[in-house]
């Protein structure tokens, strides 16, 4: 018996809505299985990591902390993909955010915080959205695959924040650790009370209300679906999409660049080697979170913070139960490949031909 994929005519609700959900259960399930095969029991583990995570106000709160650099950044990749544009590269755009917003503060400037801190967000924007224009032009000039450049420009930019800060701007007294002098309090955002939640995540709040008007509610915002959902069409109907296209990497790498800049100033309070995590970089976290958020800004928010409980959670139970310190990863990886198969089912039909796999006859 044959099997192939058939187009479906219409799109399913039921299913846009059950698959990143079906997708998540499916990924815990393997991870229970995974667990179990080392002698762990996967509802203690993951007892543990939810009441770590969202059980009390210190967890909640560090939970929001690791939410701001993944709404930033799964708002900007997000913005991409609505276009069919695969941007890749939010790692790289964070790192020469952070690497911008450092700048302002290396050339020694210490203004009011009400210059300054605007100031450092504009550096960190400018350079993400910098560094994302180059592959959206290479796109629209020679036609080049984004998904390869954006993701080896993100080597390209990790190399350059490390060039800086093992050289030329390197703390003579850090003991020979790569890092920045930490930066001056003009230079770093409000925290709210004892917790580690600063002003960023008002930010990204913010943020993601603006995008849902534009998205939703702008002439621009339709430009932007007619393109990505049926590109013909919106060259017929005269919209300039390769325009669009170096629009729309404008904001999407200048929002990860944001992230960059809110977690220097946030969290780091100078710049380093480990902006983000080892194991489960925000950059490419942020392509799980828009897809799973089915690329509406309202689901990014909810989905980072879903994604942040699992960085706390998951970094409880690297602790207290001895797991691998690259659960985390191993999760998303599975929820991102069980997404991707479920969206291929959501917008195929599987069709088992009896007569194709005898010939014909």
């Amino acid at each position: 018996m044959a099997m192939r994929l058939e187009l479906r005519l219409e799109r399913s609700r039921k299913l846009e809505v059950l698959v990143p959900i079906i997708s998540v259960l499916l990924s815990l399930v393997v991870v229970a299985l995974l667990l179990l095969s080392t002698g762990t029991n996967p509802l203690t583990a993951y007892g543990a990591m939810l009441k770590e995570a969202f059980g009390t106000s210190y967890g909640f709160t560090e939970v929001l902390v690791k939410a701001t650099p993944l709404i930033l950044c799964g708002l900007g990749v997000m913005l991409a993909f609505k276009m069919l544009f695969w941007n890749i590269g939010a790692e790289g755009q964070l790192h020469m955010g952070a690497w911008g917003a450092t700048a302002v503060v290396m050339t020694g400037w210490d203004g009011s915080p009400w210059l300054m801190i605007p100031a450092m967000m504009l550096g960190g924007f400018t350079a993400g959205a910098l560094w994302a224009l180059i592959p959206a032009y290479l796109k629209v000039k020679l036609n080049t695959n984004e998904i390869i450049t954006t993701l080896l420009l993100n080597y390209v930019a990790i190399l350059w924040v490390a060039h800086f800060i093992y050289g030329p701007w390197k703390d003579p007294v850090s003991f020979g650790f790569p890092m920045t002098k930490q930066f001056p309090d003009g230079a770093q955002l409000l925290r709210f009370g004892d917790t580690r939640v600063h002003l960023g995540f008002l930010f990204a709040l913010v943020i993601a209300v603006a995008l849902y008007f534009l998205q939703e509610k702008s002439r621009w915002g339709f430009e932007i679906a007619v393109t990505g959902s049926n590109p013909r069409a919106a060259e017929y109907a005269g919209m300039n999409a390769g325009r669009n296209v170096l629009l729309v990497m404008l904001i999407s790498g200048g929002l990860a660049g944001l992230a960059g800049m809110v977690e220097v100033s946030g969290i780091q309070l100078k710049l380093l080697k480990d902006i983000s995590p080892h194991a489960a970089p925000y950059g490419y976290t942020a392509i799980i979170i828009a897809w799973l958020a089915r690329r509406n800004p309202w689901g990014v928010v909810l989905v980072s913070i879903l994604m942040g409980g699992l960085y706390v959670g998951g970094e409880t139970v690297q602790i207290t139960m001895k797991l691998p310190v690259n659960i985390v990863l191993i999760i998303q990886a599975l929820i991102l490949f069980f997404v991707l198969g479920g969206d291929i089912l959501s917008r195929y039909r599987l069709v088992f031909d009896r007569k194709e796999a005898l010939g014909g006859g």
